[in-house]
């Protein structure tokens, strides 16, 4: 079996920014640059002849694989620039992939740097410069609008040398990047990735453009309402740093920030003069996110309605979740209004009367964004979620067999939900009492605790759910064992006495956050000892290269400078340059808060997190071929859901495609799995 590593310059007047896809539609390759397994790199100016007999060989050569870094580019361009060849997905091998496969960055940069792999910066420099110059149009102020080899021929055949360097990098990357997690069948659930990607989903782009007018005109309004309550000092309430200097002043009110979580927090403090709370709600509505989306909906959906291209495989590179792309499906938010008044606001958002009958149409294009992915004429969206994932695997693979019964017995009308078990636990009522409202709390309790956490998760968790911490520490305050609060005490006064952190949480809230966690250890013995046991198995590991420690249902074990984690499926969760000094286990990782690659510190319950979510992934991926292959065409998978067009007939329902979903891989017979989902014509929240 041969390797074809290839790389293309391309050029079009469509911005890349929009994605892939749309791109695609209009580009034209300019450059195809290539090599053979080791053999000399060619480079072939397509503005001035054709694809050599060599290449066009090699490229219908259904035995030779086609390695590219970021595949989904050139693959995409290829197909529709040069359509003559049928370059089949199973061909197509990508070191992007390969290399966030091992949670590795992607960039061909930074992969360089890290594998020692020989780049000259300076001309690396120059090489950016030269795409700038050739593959987009220049400024509308310039007198040539495009740059060729003919208004630039010197720099033309810099650029041409230039095309080398990538095909270069690239070939030494496929050798070095490990290929534990790129091999058999995650290589093939990748190519399922990219048939899900190319398929996409089917946008409601009436919708789209309703909704971004809609905003266009509340955005008016409100810079309007701003204006008039500064006085004119700030023309519109997205102006941040305008917003605080005018409320310090003419208020005397010091924020910190213009957060969310800062402003919904100050909203309801009627210490606060009314002309300020007024603003930060004004601000609160005119910074929602929602338009961003919208505008990426409209700009990147192709012309036969489809949006392309919106999941990145192992995107999430420390478990191998997708990640989103373009459009951000991972990152929805919350819709704050029931379904039926956003079925409603849809309607009048088409009517160009969203005004008329919502008071906040910011509000309401946020919560209708997911009605913009619908389905096509004569199809349907079925879609399921697996129930309560991340709690199962967390039970099962810390044995906590108290928990995975009652996951068993709840999955057959036996028992009680266990976000409600949770909340009725704490808060001493009964578990057919607890309303939707109350199981949020319960569900909270069980995501911010399981991996460690104290009161700063919980404080993160409710803060994402919407949860009043004071009124909920109100409401429990009471009902908390007196031995756990008594231990919640003596630790309120160690932070005070330390000058550690509250997180300025009023002392009753920080107890009853406190003895939350401490209840919720005490009744979870085996998950509390795991955490534990994996910094020891973790620390074994780092200390005796190549000998396997094993840790319930996962294995710790070094390979050169790597940390590697054996899940049950197989897969390895893995961690560059990991080493354990003075007790401390550290890896080389991105940090998600600078964006750089640096040494990052982790512990055992954060090796909880990462395994649990492994572990949740790999159900998901075990279960989409099959669902795929059931007459399912997978448009989208969102954390643990995944979204699919099937003919508009009862024999495709959310049922069994639920049944398909929460089928046991034979790595994990014994887990408790459900799913459960809907049918509809548009994309909602379930």
């Amino acid at each position: 079996m041969h390797n074809l590593f290839l790389d293309l310059e391309t050029y079009c007047e469509t911005p890349i920014k929009n994605g892939t896809h749309t791109y695609a539609e209009n580009a034209e390759v300019m450059i195809f640059a290539w090599a053979l397994d080791d053999g000399e790199v060619h480079v072939e100016d397509l503005t001035q002849n054709n694809l050599s007999g060599e290449l066009c060989t090699y490229l219908t050569n259904q035995n030779i694989t086609l390695i590219a870094h970021n595949s989904g580019f050139d693959r995409t361009v290829l197909r529709h620039a040069l359509p003559e060849f049928e370059l089949d997905i199973s061909r197509w091998q990508d070191t992007m992939v390969q290399a966030l496969s091992h949670s590795l960055p992607g960039g061909l940069d930074i992969l360089c740097e890290i594998f020692k792999i020989d780049t000259d910066k300076a001309k690396d420099k120059a090489g950016k410069q030269l795409i700038q110059l050739f593959c987009k149009p220049r400024p509308a102020n310039q007198k040539i609008r495009r740059a060729t080899s003919e208004t630039h021929p010197v720099e033309w055949a810099r650029f041409v040398e230039y095309a080398k360097n990538d095909i270069l990098a690239m070939r030494e990357l496929y050798k070095k990047i490990p290929k534990w997690n790129y091999q058999g069948t995650e290589l093939s659930l990748w190519h399922l990735d990219q048939q899900i990607n190319d398929r996409g989903v089917y946008i409601d782009l009436e919708l789209v453009e309703c909704a971004m007018t809609a905003v266009e005109k509340a955005q008016k309004v409100l810079a309007k309402r701003t204006k008039s309550l500064t006085d004119g000092e700030v023309e519109a309430a997205t102006q941040r740093d305008a917003m605080l200097k005018h409320i310090l002043e003419a208020h005397g009110v010091s924020l910190p920030d213009m957060q969310k979580s800062t402003l919904e927090r100050r909203l309801n403090d009627e210490a606060l003069p009314l002309a300020v709370r007024e603003l930060l709600a004004i601000r609160l509505q005119a910074s929602t996110t929602s338009t961003a989306k919208y505008n990426a909906l409209s700009k990147g959906t192709s012309s036969d309605g489809r949006l392309r291209g919106t999941l990145q495989f192992n995107g999430a590179s420390r478990t191998g979740r997708w990640a989103g792309r373009l459009f951000q499906p991972q990152n929805l938010p919350r819709p704050v209004l029931d379904q039926s008044d956003i079925d409603q606001g849809i309607e009048a958002l088409k009517l160009d009367l969203a005004d008329v009958f919502y008071d906040n149409v910011m509000e309401l294009t946020s919560s209708a964004i997911r009605g913009a992915i619908c389905a096509p004429k004569g199809k349907k969206l079925v879609v399921a979620d697996l129930s309560n994932i991340e709690g199962r695997a967390l039970a099962w693979l810390a044995g906590e067999q108290w928990k995975n019964k009652a996951f068993y017995d709840f999955d057959a009308g036996n028992g009680h939900d266990l976000y409600k078990l949770a909340y009725a636990k704490a808060f001493g009522v009964s578990p057919e009492d607890v309303t939707k409202d109350q199981r949020q709390i319960g569900k909270v309790m069980e995501l911010a605790l399981g991996y460690e956490g104290g009161v700063g998760a919980f404080l993160t968790f409710a803060a994402a759910y919407g949860i009043d911490l004071d009124a909920m520490a109100e409401q429990a305050f009471d009902s908390i064992e007196p031995s756990v609060m008594n231990e919640a005490i003596r630790a309120w006064e160690w932070h005070k006495k330390e000058r550690r952190t509250t997180f300025g949480l009023k002392k009753n809230t920080w107890l009853v956050c406190d003895s939350f966690k401490r209840s919720w250890r005490y009744a979870h013995p085996n998950i509390f000892a795991w955490w534990s046991e994996l910094k020891a198995a973790a620390t074994n590991a780092l200390q005796n290269p190549n000998t396997p420690f094993k840790c319930r249902k996962v294995t710790f074990i070094k390979k050169g400078s790597w940390l590697l984690i054996r899940l049950p499926s197989g897969r390895f969760l893995c961690y560059p340059g990991a080493k354990v000094e003075d007790g401390k286990i550290s890896y080389m990782g991105n940090n998600q808060y600078t964006r750089k690659w640096e040494r990052l510190y982790t512990y055992g319950g954060k090796f909880a997190e990462n395994i649990t979510q492994a572990v949740a992934r790999d159900v998901l991926g075990h279960n989409m071929p099959l669902i795929n292959d059931s007459g399912y065409d997978l448009v989208l998978t969102v954390h643990d859901e995944v979204i699919s067009e099937a003919d508009d007939l009862p024999e495709f329902n959310h049922e069994h495609l639920s049944s398909l979903l929460a089928t046991n891989p034979e790595w994990a017979s014994d887990l408790p799995l459900a799913a459960a989902g809907f049918e509809s014509y548009r994309y909602k929240k379930d």
